[in-house]
């Protein structure tokens, strides 16, 4: 190979044996985007601007591959990036193309490390290669590689679908009700709606309606003036005024009380409202998606839930499955969280073949917030670059029996209560259970939604469990 000084041959240069090359793979429909050793992109092909619009290719130029296709696939630690590295080639795995000023696409793309050997016409500067097409749904479950969409890892057919409804929302501003159980990624949903809609530019607001006092929620959702309230010093804007050109996200909504639901309802029917305190009718710009992990149907059986404000909400109804139901997301799910959780923790881990066995037994009541929490835990006790079933939490690993139930409401008892030779008792203290709840409980210094979040269960679940337990202050 000629030094790099002489390159490139016969008075060729390197852009035109590149747009040479790249004018192949836009005759079969591909765009080719090159990157150094860096990972920063040296060449995009004009089939780039076919996918995401006149200008996307030059618009590249320079920058970082990650800020394009995420740092879950090219990141330091993603999964795509270390394959390159490792002189490895990947295969139609789904992503996120996004560029400022453009719309986000869904593609598909193939990688590879570039083998220059004793080539004349082979650019020095080129390390890797990254081919992508606009991608086409795949409800076929099981696929190969998995998808990275805004956030979300998936390669189960359930979730494909859901990605690309959302595709196909790119255009419009409807009400949108997403519903799941808990920690299934409802607000990432809600994200990447908003991520691929015209108000993308605009805020994104969530508002949790179950980590905020009732008689408060009114004045966040809406504001207030100066007096209104005991306590109200001052005007203070809602979150649909600060959402205003944007989203709202209305998480919880099962929890929002009656009265408030009725300004909800004119709110999305005549886009107004009024502060709290005053009288003057204002114009709310904000596109609402709400979410909850609650039967709204049965809700309105039990007259909870207005029925005329439900079907307002469900314009466009999203059901995000829970985990057991998508087994085959663990693998990229477990992958792409640990990477995360290692990053945080200035480390580069992995899974053993056991360990991942024994995420898949799992049941993981907690979906995928349990999830990165389980490998949180691993990643904190484990010292080896290598995860094994012993670092994973009892429950997840399987290692020792589930704990004997204790008998409940518990009681301390100032004195042992006998034992008999038919009844086995097994102290609190050494319930797993109640270590976890009660360590995250001291961590958080007993402030019972932080300490819910991380221990992957709702309000409502760890506040049953502390009064189970005892634990109630």
């Amino acid at each position: 190979m000629p030094p790099l000084d002489e390159w490139p041959p016969s008075g060729l240069g390197a852009d035109d044996i590149l747009d040479g090359v790249s004018t192949l793979f836009e005759s079969l429909g591909r765009a080719l985007v090159c990157v150094n050793r860096s990972f920063q992109v040296v060449h995009a092909s004009k089939g780039l601007d076919r996918i995401m619009g006149p200008g996307a290719a030059k618009a590249i130029i320079g920058l970082p591959i990650e800020s394009i296709l995420g740092t879950e696939l090219f990141g330091v630690e993603g999964s795509l990036r270390r394959a390159l590295v490792a002189g490895d080639r990947r295969e139609g795995w789904g992503a996120t193309l996004q560029i400022e000023g453009f719309q986000p696409h869904l593609v598909s793309i193939s990688t590879a490390p570039v083998l220059h050997g004793d080539s004349e016409v082979c650019d020095p500067r080129v390390a890797y290669i990254i081919v992508a097409r606009p991608s086409k749904e795949d409800h076929q479950s099981g696929s190969a590689a998995p998808t990275v969409f805004s956030g979300l890892v998936a390669r189960s057919a359930s979730m494909l679908r859901i990605f690309g409804l959302i595709e196909h929302l790119a255009e419009s501003d409807a009400t949108v009700l997403i519903t799941g159980e808990s920690g299934t990624g409802k607000e990432l949903v809600a994200r990447a709606i908003h991520v691929y809609s015209p108000r993308s530019k605009g805020p994104f607001v969530a508002v949790n309606s179950g980590a905020i006092p009732q008689d408060l929620l009114e004045s966040e959702l809406f504001g207030h003036v100066r007096g209104a309230f005991t306590g109200a010093v001052r005007d203070r804007v809602g979150r649909f005024e600060l959402a205003s050109g944007g989203t709202i996200f209305l998480d919880e909504m099962g929890d929002i009380p009656v009265h408030l639901q009725v300004k909800l309802l004119r709110v999305l029917q005549e886009r107004t409202f009024e502060r709290v305190g005053e009288s003057e009718s204002r114009t709310s710009d904000a596109r609402v998606i709400a979410a909850t992990n609650k039967d709204l149907r049965q809700a309105i059986l039990d007259e909870s839930f207005r029925e005329d404000l439900y079907y307002r909400l469900r314009v466009v109804p999203i059901e995000v499955p829970p985990l057991r139901q998508r087994r085959e997301d663990i693998e990229p799910l477990a992958r792409s969280l640990l990477a995360r959780v290692g990053a945080r923790h200035d480390r580069s881990v992995r899974l053993s073949p056991d360990a991942m066995r024994a995420l898949f037994r799992y049941s993981w009541p907690g979906n995928v917030r349990e999830l990165e929490n389980a490998l949180e835990y691993a990643v904190a006790v484990s010292r080896t670059q290598t995860i094994h079933p012993q670092d994973l939490p009892l429950e997840v690993s399987g290692a020792e029996p589930l704990p004997v139930t204790v008998t409940r409401p518990f009681r301390p008892s100032p004195e042992p209560e006998p034992r008999t030779a038919s009844s086995v008792e097994v102290s609190i203290e050494t319930d797993p259970e109640y270590k976890r709840i009660r360590s995250a409980l001291e961590a958080h210094q007993w402030r019972r939604t932080e300490a819910a979040e991380v221990l992957g269960m709702s309000r409502t679940t760890l506040w049953r469990k502390m009064r189970e337990y005892g634990l109630l202050k």
